[in-house]
């Protein structure tokens, strides 16, 4: 499902995640991608809610071949230690062929892209949150959202 039907079954959930993801004024997160029986890899990326859909735009090389392959992902924010609450989101990605689409996603991205880029868009099935208000806070207090909640 799109990042907007998320945020209409989860509206908090949504709204925090969102808030972690950018709180950097950019979206900062890590990605993580399989192919196959392949151990998970770790990336850092860039992403963006443009048009309520969850985007980014990836070169190539492995973690572009293993969404192109596979599409399974798990996208987590980065952590600061000030305020470390975290966000999660999980699903598969598909690669936007649309050139519509793309322009207009490429219009509101933080760096320019050309064509070596391809745009792919994360889907969400499941989404976790974990608050906390500061460092010494322990437990986070989690909350959790799966598609069909």
């Amino acid at each position: 499902m799109t990042w907007a039907t998320f945020q209409a079954s989860s509206p908090a959930v949504a709204a925090e995640g969102d808030r972690l993801i950018t709180r950097r004024e950019i979206g900062e997160v890590l990605l993580a991608t399989v192919r196959g029986d392949d151990p998970p890899r770790i990336h850092p990326i860039h992403v963006a809610i443009v048009d309520g859909r969850l985007y980014a735009f990836i070169l190539r090389g492995p973690k572009r071949a293993d969404l192109e392959q596979d599409g399974r992902y798990a996208m987590h924010t980065h952590q600061d230690p000030g305020a470390p609450s975290e966000f999660s989101v999980r699903a598969r990605a598909h690669l936007v062929t649309v050139e519509a689409r793309r322009a207009r996603v490429a219009a509101a991205w933080s760096f320019e892209v050309d064509d070596t880029y391809g745009l792919f868009e994360f889907t969400v099935e499941a989404a976790f949150l974990g608050a906390r208000r500061d460092a010494d806070e322990w437990p986070p207090r989690y909350t959790s959202w799966m598609r069909g909640d």
